[in-house]
């Protein structure tokens, strides 16, 4: 019976516990909201409107060479490049923007994406062994 009573007693005490605290989180706590002032907001000359633009070039790779060999682009733009492998195993790297697909096998596909954040001519290729000395690669162009 003794230890039916210190059963019982922990039990009224934990259902008091989470009682009190259920309902201390039902209680209304008062925010005041902070208001912001009205401020009109300022467009700089670096601000361009065009960079939201996504570009999207489906770009086939094949044995020693690419669908595009050129692809222009302008400065801001996110280059959205869906990469196709039809045969072997292929990437597509371009350098000056840390953007590359995985190697992948062929009849798989990659889409990835980058801001072309700086103007000027740039080589993207395949990494594979020798493709890119085989002919495997192309020039972005960002004006």
């Amino acid at each position: 019976m003794d230890n039916m009573n210190k059963t019982l007693g922990i039990v009224i005490v934990a259902v008091l516990i989470v009682g009190g605290f259920l309902y201390w989180r039902g209680q209304k706590i008062e925010v005041t909201p902070i208001v912001q002032p009205n401020i009109p907001k300022e467009v700089s000359e670096v601000s361009i409107s065009t960079a939201d633009t996504i570009k999207t070039f489906t770009v086939v790779g094949k044995q020693f060479s690419f669908s595009l060999a050129e692809i222009k682009v302008k400065k801001w733009d996110t280059v959205r490049i869906v990469f196709q492998n039809q045969e072997g195993t292929h990437d597509w790297v371009i350098d000056e923007f840390s953007a590359r697909t995985a190697k992948i096998e062929g009849g798989q596909s990659q889409t990835i994406e980058f801001v072309a954040d700086k103007t000027g001519s740039f080589e993207y290729y395949c990494s594979v062994g020798q493709h890119k000395q085989l002919g495997m690669k192309g020039k972005l162009i960002v004006e």
